[in-house]
């Protein structure tokens, strides 16, 4: 089963594993969006616990300085290199060393953290990522774009490293919570819920004019633009489906999507005797972060307590892949396999900042990867260089019928 292997530890029952080393050394890849903020905050809380090694971000100087001030780590990068002087003379005197561009952020996840928060959104965090699990760090990994463009790239690192992965999307989360590690062979499948975001009952019509401001509104989450809109589009779904089936070694027909608009069910496992065994929670995401960060012991966290009471119900439907059919196509991209997940993840990059600065539909977003999956034929990607090499030919192409008008 995946899991035992991407551990690079045998896997254990929370319960009679050895306890964390404390205080754990914390790096924080992508410090800045909506996941290292929550992380930051967890961080703050317990200042015991915890020391701070690296943060990053990709241009919020603002908010780095403030967490570098707050949580004093002893490296900080930016990836825009035009950052650079302003970040240095922002935290001069204070013995936090700077560094800016891309290969900053792969030094960060290279510097000696026991834990490592792998939170930069999208293909962009891949290389760093990488880098913490070559060194065989324990990652907490909240780039679902790193599976799903290199899956069997990472893990190989793994296996190779001795790393741990840890995932810290809730819906993965929630099944490493309530999977039977040490009887694989018992699990029949795993259904991934969704809140079916702002436009689960809006017409064709509707999602038609959608506005950026709409698509990011989502009802349960606060979440950063670019996957607020991958939940709007079911397309956030597509690609937990693909990161469940490296990380849970389970083929994609045995991975279910059922809409649950509450978002207190996280996610479920069924079992071979008919047992179905969920976590449930309110939808914050401290508490997956949580999970991970004190791994494998279990941590306060802040996250408001479910009250069922309250609820009163919790409902379920099908996802509708004729008004979402980005998930049917993110189906489609892990069947094909081989480059086709990777092509699904840049077109869909390249759509989602199309979409965010108004220069095509909300519909258009699927359409846009539909034209280019069906336009490249994805080979092999047998390393990292095959991956981004990859990624740029699909991000190229998208671009091109963008052009076309397609």
């Amino acid at each position: 089963m995946a899991l035992g292997r991407l551990q690079g530890l045998a896997v254990q029952t929370p319960g009679l594993a050895a306890p964390a080393p404390a205080p754990r050394r914390v790096t924080i890849l992508g410090s800045t969006g909506s996941v290292g903020c929550s992380t930051v905050d967890l961080l703050l809380r317990d200042r015991d616990s915890f020391t701070v090694e690296a943060l990053t971000a990709g241009a919020n100087i603002d908010l780095l300085v403030q967490q570098a001030l707050a949580l004093r780590p002893r490296f900080v990068a930016i990836a825009d290199p035009r950052c650079h002087m302003a970040l240095k003379q922002r935290l001069a005197g204070t013995g936090i060393e700077c560094a800016a561009g891309p290969e900053a952020l792969v030094e960060a996840a290279e510097r000696p953290a026991d834990w490592v928060m792998a939170a930069i959104v999208g293909a962009a965090g891949l290389a760093p990522t990488l880098a913490a699990i070559r060194r065989g760090a324990i990652v907490a990994l909240a780039n679902k774009e790193c599976l799903v463009c290199a899956g069997d790239l990472v893990l190989a690192e793994i296996a190779r490293s001795g790393a741990t992965l840890l995932p810290v999307d809730s819906e993965h989360s929630a099944i490493f919570q309530v999977f039977d590690f040490t009887q694989p062979e018992t699990v029949e499948r795993v259904t991934l819920t969704a809140s079916g975001g702002p436009f689960r009952e809006a017409s064709h019509a509707h999602m038609a004019e959608a506005t950026p401001e709409q698509a990011v509104a989502h009802p349960n989450w606060d979440m950063g633009a670019k996957i607020s809109v991958d939940s709007a589009s079911m397309m956030n779904k597509g690609l937990e489906l693909i990161e469940a089936h490296y990380l849970f070694d389970l083929p994609e027909e045995r991975i279910d999507v059922l809409v649950h608009p509450q978002s207190v069910i996280h996610s479920m496992v069924s079992y071979v005797d008919g047992s179905v065994l969920a976590q449930l929670g309110t939808p914050d995401m401290r508490t997956p972060i949580a999970y991970a960060l004190g791994w494998p012991r279990r941590i306060a966290a802040p996250s408001p307590r479910l009250d069922l009471a309250a609820l009163s119900q919790l409902t379920f439907e099908a996802p509708d892949l004729q008004r979402f059919p980005a998930l049917r196509l993110a189906r489609a991209a892990l069947q094909t396999g081989r480059g086709a997940p990777t092509i699904l993840n840049a077109a869909n990059e390249v759509a989602v900042e199309s979409f965010l600065a108004r220069r095509i539909g909300f519909l258009d977003i699927a359409r846009l990867v539909e034209q280019t999956l069906e336009t490249l034929q994805g080979g092999q990607v047998g390393d990292l260089s095959d991956v981004l090499e990859l990624d740029r030919e699909a991000r190229a192409q998208a671009r091109q019928h963008l052009i076309a008008g397609f």
